[in-house]
């Protein structure tokens, strides 16, 4: 069930001759709610506040992976690290641009505030999701309120006690993708420009064997008219161990004219999977 394992299995039915169109899913939220109910009913269950107990568990839990200490007398903020702020997204809900401001408004009341105040001016965010172009519209919100943020995902690999036994979990920063639309009529023409990851998530060695940014990316697929819900899949390309090139630019023709969100994923060597919207009108 991890995310190498689940890539895989896309890249070997999309091998298949004719193969029929299919979507990835999985519970998502539904399996982390179930997990933390599982994982921490226990705590302080003679509470009449079970729920508040369990998740304030949740978030002790997740900020230990994280090797940060608890504060308390905040909302949005839960713990510190390095002398940053940190705060713990909830299992059944993404982080959004609108959490950005709130974050923000509660860390400059903790600044100069006690034994808890942060030393630095900055923010990790841990997510179990985020909302499309998080990592570009937060960041810019973040500077405006002369705030450096950053954005790590909370792994599906919590959820498995054995890798957290091990100390196998890794937060890893979102990576951040760029992309080019040129329009002719009803004609587009997409481009991937670049793929930045955060170097502190790479191993040394792998960083040493990039050239181009284009080798970080192992698959990516496009959606080309979202309509606001799930990505649907109208077309892709990846790497194969014969095929190991990777084109960088696809076309598409709109049968009506008019506005349309165009939803790029890209999924890493490192099988973390990175979006990104873009509005275009064609004519």
């Amino acid at each position: 069930m991890g995310r190498f394992a689940i890539h895989t299995a896309r890249k070997r039915l999309l091998s298949i001759p004719n193969v029929r169109p299919f979507e990835v899913q999985n519970l998502g939220k539904y399996e982390r709610q179930l997990w933390q109910t599982q994982e921490f009913h226990n705590a302080d269950a003679e509470s009449q506040t079970i729920a508040a107990d369990r998740q304030r568990a949740y978030i002790k839990f997740i900020l230990e992976l994280y090797n940060a200490k608890p504060v308390s007398g905040h909302v949005w903020l839960h713990g510190l690290k390095g002398g940053r702020m940190v705060h713990v997204g909830a299992v059944d809900a993404p982080v959004s641009s609108g959490d950005v401001p709130i974050i923000a408004a509660e860390f400059r009341k903790t600044v100069g505030s006690g034994k808890d105040a942060p030393t630095t001016n900055g923010v990790d965010v841990l997510g179990w999701d985020f909302a499309f172009e998080m990592n570009e519209v937060a960041r810019q919100q973040a500077a405006a309120a002369n705030i450096k943020m950053r954005f790590l995902r909370i792994p599906r690999d919590v959820m498995d006690k054995r890798a957290v036994e091990q100390g196998d979990i890794h937060f890893f920063e979102l990576a951040a993708l760029s992309v080019e639309l040129k329009t002719q009529k009803r004609t587009v023409q997409l481009s991937l420009t670049d793929f930045v990851i955060p170097p502190d998530d790479v191993p040394e060695e792998v960083r040493r064997g990039v050239k181009h940014w284009s080798q970080w990316i192992d698959y990516w697929a496009v959606d080309w008219d979202n309509k606001g819900d799930a990505f649907h899949n109208e077309w892709q390309t990846y790497r194969t161990r014969k095929d190991k090139k990777l084109i960088l630019d696809t076309e598409h023709r709109y049968a009506e004219a008019g506005e349309y969100t165009v939803v790029v994923k890209v999924i890493d060597i490192l099988g973390n999977d990175t979006t990104k919207s873009v509005k275009l009108k064609v004519k």
